[in-house]
């Protein structure tokens, strides 16, 4: 399975309206609840006013459209993961997923991904 790095240094931030977010921007997921609403984007196009603010993330897709009948995929990355303490941040998408790090974690996730036969470009 081919998994792309995301050039981009995200973001994770609550917002208190969606007035608040710039919906033009190329990488932004937006999750909003009864209790939230919360944004992922470029640090460098965080929202002007924030609630909650977590810089220093970075990440990476899983590449091509995974259908909805494939199982374990995002789970099986978060385990590996796991298994060498780097945690994550997931969101999800129609058509794959995106999993976050810690950027100090981001080459050593790739890294350990990679020994497990995970392509990354």
């Amino acid at each position: 399975m081919e998994l792309k790095k995301l050039e981009q240094h995200l973001s994770v931030c609550k917002v208190a309206s969606v007035n608040d977010i710039d919906l033009k921007l190329d990488i932004l997921f937006i999750g909003k609840t009864d209790e939230e609403i919360s944004v992922v984007c470029p640090t460098s196009s965080v929202p002007a006013v924030t609630v909650e603010r977590d810089d220093g993330w970075r990440g990476f897709r899983i590449q091509g459209i995974l259908d909805f009948s494939l199982i374990g995929i995002l789970s099986k990355i978060s385990g590996i993961l796991a298994d060498n303490g780097i945690g994550i941040f997931a969101v999800s998408t129609y058509n794959t997923d995106y999993i976050l790090v810690k950027e100090e974690n981001f080459e050593r996730a790739l890294e350990v991904l990679e020994k497990e036969g995970y392509e990354v470009v």
